[in-house]
């Protein structure tokens, strides 16, 4: 690229760089306050799965047994990138953890992790927190954006884009200037990873995408401070990430509104306990078995209505050999809606291999939707068309799915889950959530951020 060529990546980087807390509107900054709380219970649900617990072997072992950053499933303390990329990984497990629709990308569990643990490494306020974690929000979902639907295909976006998203959050609380900022941002990039390729076998490199990711950003952003160099066209250059990494990167995406549209507020929150993509269809089955009052047994076939995405993440898992895995198959998901009425966490663990659920998931399938398709990835719509035993035809859709800022969580709600979370694995007692809870709401009058538990 000629360096007559506008630079998106630049203005980027000062919006990162120079983004004052005031300038942030106190409505963003309560959700920013709810998406902190969601995913801080998130974190503690994954305490115990083994891939999480494998990731924490590892980084404690490579990392110092004491230090100021809070792991949060084990109660200790560690450097700022040991706890960075165990809270990551924790915190991606139990597939309830926020989604940006039109980036579709998990910016909670990059952005939170790393901006918490240098938060208090460096002794930073509630204020500092809140601001470093709207900067990487905005970046992070706008790097999405601009990577766009072939990106994703293949990629994990959570992974590729999380790592930018890390490097602004740490970048932001290290004080980085425009040009550190920027080259933070290339230090990222060229380090940004994750492929999809995991979930045919049922791998466990979801977990470490984000933990990779927690970390590289946290790096490059540490690195930066120190006068490191990376690539200042990183995204838009002739070998940079659009270059390696889509077909249909949008450069003009990654400036898009900044400081005017805020991109954290179109966050949602995942109600179901799986892929995001399986929502808007068990949002619609659930409607449509109770608006009919129709039973599991009385369905012969669903066929789920999704657009290309779907297919593409969801259609190579058949026969799910794990819990994790069943949380990316349509018909597990629609199984366990159809059979118990919910898709939470306790049913995935209790049910997703019951011989009803089995039955029901042999009897969906998915098809791609032109309708459904084109609104996606901004609008994620739900449609479903059940043939009934008695050889009816019944449909139904959903246009918003439960989470989505048209039809959000309430902060009651959000509270609710939170401390479903929080019990789902012994991860924090009742006491303790709700004085989580309690700092959470108060997060922008806290001078410091000593450990939230232990």
């Amino acid at each position: 690229m000629s360096d007559q060529t506008p630079d998106p990546g630049h203005a980027l980087a000062q919006f990162a760089a120079t983004l004052r807390f005031e300038s942030i509107p106190a409505a963003v900054l309560r959700r920013t306050e709810d998406l902190f709380l969601d995913w801080f219970a998130s974190a503690l649900a994954g305490k115990g799965a083994r891939p999480v617990e494998s990731i924490a072997r590892f980084m404690q072992r490579m990392g110092p047994a004491d230090g100021p950053s809070e792991i949060l499933i084990h109660r200790k303390r560690s450097s700022p990138l040991v706890a960075a990329a165990i809270n990551a990984a924790a915190s991606h497990f139990a597939e309830q953890d926020d989604v940006h629709n039109g980036s579709v990308f998990h910016p909670a569990a990059v952005v939170f992790p790393p901006a918490l643990a240098v938060a208090q490494a460096l002794g930073a306020s509630g204020r500092d927190l809140l601001l470093a974690s709207v900067v990487g929000y905005e970046v992070g979902i706008r790097v999405g954006e601009f990577l766009g639907r072939s990106h994703y295909k293949v990629f994990h976006t959570t992974g590729t884009a999380g790592s930018i998203a890390a490097a602004a959050a740490v970048g932001r609380l290290l004080g980085l200037s425009v040009d550190r900022m920027q080259h933070a941002f290339g230090s990222a990039g060229t380090q940004a990873a994750g492929l999809w390729e995991f979930l045919r076998d049922a791998a466990d490199s979801k977990q470490l995408h984000t933990a990779h990711a927690a970390t590289t950003g946290l790096t490059a952003a540490y690195l930066a401070q120190d006068g490191f160099t990376g690539a200042r066209r990183i995204f838009d250059g002739s070998r940079g990430m659009a270059a390696g990494m889509s077909s249909d990167a949008d450069p003009s995406r990654l400036a898009d509104g900044l400081g005017q549209r805020w991109a954290l507020a179109e966050t949602s929150f995942k109600f179901h306990a799986s892929c995001r993509h399986t929502h808007p269809a068990a949002d619609a089955l659930q409607q449509l078995m109770r608006e009919h009052r129709l039973a599991a047994d009385a369905v012969q076939r669903v066929t789920a209505q999704v657009h290309q995405g779907a297919i593409d993440v969801l259609g190579p898992v058949i026969d799910p050999q794990t819990v994790h895995q069943a949380k990316f198959s349509m018909g597990t998901v629609l199984g366990l809606i159809a059979t118990t009425g919910r898709a939470g966490l306790a049913e995935f663990d209790a049910q997703y291999q019951a011989p009803a659920v089995l039955a029901f998931r042999d009897k969906v399938q998915m098809v791609l939707d032109d309708e459904v398709d084109s609104a996606y990835p901004a609008r994620w719509i739900g449609k479903v068309s059940v043939l009934t035993t008695d050889g009816r035809t019944l449909e139904a859709r959903v246009d918003e799915p439960k989470g989505d800022p048209g039809n959000t969580l309430s902060r009651a709600e959000i509270e609710a889950k939170a401390m479903q979370l929080a019990a789902y694995r012994g991860g924090a007692s009742e006491a303790e959530m709700r004085s989580v809870i309690s700092r959470v709401w108060s997060l922008a009058d806290a001078a410091t951020l000593p450990p939230f538990l232990g």
